[in-house]
Order: C-alpha cells, then structure tokens, then sequence
C-alpha cells in the first residue's frame, strides 16, 4: 500500500496522459486504468485531489499562435479540462469510489464552483475532488493551477502524472542517452529550463515548499508504487 507520510496529495494528469497512445481524444481504456488507481490508493486512507489538463482535446496556446484570440483560446482549453474531468469522475464512479467534480468556472449544471473550503471539507470525508477549468483565468496553465490548488487544499505533496517516468537532462525519446533526476531542487529545474512544468507553476511550489513527483501514468505499480518509491519517478524539491 501506499506509504503514509503522506495524508494528503494532489495528482495533476494531463489531458495528453489520458489520451493513451492516441493524438487526441481520451482512451477508454487508460481512463479506467486511472480510476481504478485512484479509488484503490483513496481506500487506503489517502485524500486525494486532482487537477486534469486539456491538451487532448483542445490547446488554445497553439490556436492563439495561429492567430486567434488568446483569451477566447484558453476559455476553451478551460472547457476542455471541464471534459477530461466529467470522464474522470464517471471512471472514479464505476470503480465504486465517490467523487466531487468542482470547476472554477461559473457552470452549476455540470459542475460545482470550486472553493478550497469546500474542497477540503470533501477531501476529509473521503471524496476525490477533480479541479477543472484551470485557475479560472486565461494565461495560466493546468500546471501553474495544480501547484495553485496543491497549496490552496494544504496537501503534503504534488505529483505530476506525464507520458515518461520521470525528469530527464534530455528529451528521452529523441535521446536515448538522456539521463533521469531522482532528486532535483525547484532552483535547479528551472536554471535547467528542463521545461517539465511553467516557472509560474514552479515558482508557487518553491515559495511554498510544495514538493513534486513526476511519473509515468502508464507505468507498472501504480500510484501506490510512487508513493513509497518502487516506481522510478523524480522527486523535485
């Protein structure tokens, strides 16, 4: 089981992690997978808070380069984490776990309004809370959002869920010499613009002594692995 140093953790997935082996879209199959997981490490006393990315289904930081309007742009990537983060809490659902999917955007039909009270107070009575629409604001990323939400709900640690297992000194599938960090401090991450995660985002766990672990969703051992090192991942901070 997972080790319980830590009580409280916030798991930031991105929208290009639930798409599995595809472009776009989210992979049914990964999506279960990560159910599955959550409920499995929520039993065992862990509380649980996730922010979902949206870069599988729409990215407003490259329409904007094409031209359009950047703020309309990332309105739209803010619904999409809206998406990812309806099909996350019906997959938490299925695998009999109980959730609370919370936006911070104004939609109570679908959604309710995320407030770090209510999160929290959710979070103790054993809910996995789902944080969708990013910080609410255009210009800030899904990861600057989960460092945002990771020291709002006071957890012990962030993890950042990516396609590779780790932080590397290089792109691993370009190089495959690239070497992975087991350690590496928030100073050293960005003087080495290693471009895991925005600076703003960074700079939030930095300032709050927000430790970060970065892992591969898809890996063998799960969450629960992770948690008490059997998994590879790197440890920033």
């Amino acid at each position: 089981m997972a080790s319980r140093t830590y009580n409280r953790i916030l798991i930031k997935i991105s929208g290009e992690a639930l798409a599995g082996g595809s472009a776009m879209g989210i992979d049914p199959k990964m999506l279960s997978k990560v159910g599955v997981q959550l409920v499995a490490l929520a039993a065992s006393g862990v509380q649980i808070a996730v922010v979902v990315g949206g870069g599988n289904i729409f990215r407003g930081v490259a329409v904007a380069a094409s031209g359009a309007d950047r703020v309309v742009g990332d309105q739209m990537g803010m619904l999409a984490t809206v998406i990812n983060g309806l099909a996350l809490g019906d997959a938490v659902n299925g695998a009999g776990g109980k959730t609370r999917v919370m936006s911070a955007l104004l939609m109570p039909a679908i959604a309710e309004m995320f407030t770090a009270r209510a999160a929290r107070k959710a979070l103790a009575e054993g809910a996995i809370v789902i944080c969708t629409g990013g910080t609410g604001n255009p210009f800030f990323t899904t990861d600057t959002a989960a460092a945002l939400r990771a020291v709002e709900l006071q957890c012990d640690i962030m993890l950042k869920a990516t396609k590779v297992d780790g932080v590397y000194d290089a792109d691993p599938v370009a190089n495959p010499d690239a070497r992975r960090f087991s350690t590496i401090s928030h100073d050293d991450v960005i003087a080495k613009n290693l471009r895991i995660m925005d600076t703003a985002a960074f700079a939030i766990a930095r300032e709050n002594s927000l430790p970060i672990l970065v892992y591969a969703l898809d890996g063998e051992g799960g969450l629960s692995g992770v948690l008490d090192g059997t998994v590879p991942s790197t440890r920033i901070g």
